[in-house]
């Protein structure tokens, strides 16, 4: 667990992390255009920050292209008195595969 505010290390996601990001994935495909119309939508690696609810920097695979495309999502959890809601904080995209995951 980390201290309160610092950002975790990247790691590959949980299955906590995969219900976030696939509850998500309507906002986040809205607001990215990958020019094509896959289907393919695989988060892989995250970081976390305890701050006022949890924030998840996910690195999420779209396919597509060449060798695909990714977007860096961040993503707000509320605490749990205030109904645990999910919010699409920013974006970074295009990103290749091969670009580290960073907190932004």
């Amino acid at each position: 667990m980390s201290m309160c505010g610092a950002w975790s290390p990247v790691k590959p996601v949980t299955l906590e992390v995969i219900k976030i990001c696939l509850e998500m994935r309507k906002k986040i495909e809205d607001n990215v255009e990958n020019g094509n119309d896959s289907k393919v939508y695989i988060p892989s690696v995250y970081s976390y920050q305890i701050l006022n609810g949890t924030n998840y920097v996910v690195k999420v695979f779209l396919g597509g292209r060449d060798d695909g495309v990714c977007v860096h999502a961040k993503i707000h959890q509320a605490l749990p008195c205030n109904d645990g809601k999910l919010t699409l904080s920013r974006f970074q995209f295009p990103k290749t595969f091969d670009e580290p995951l960073e907190p932004f």
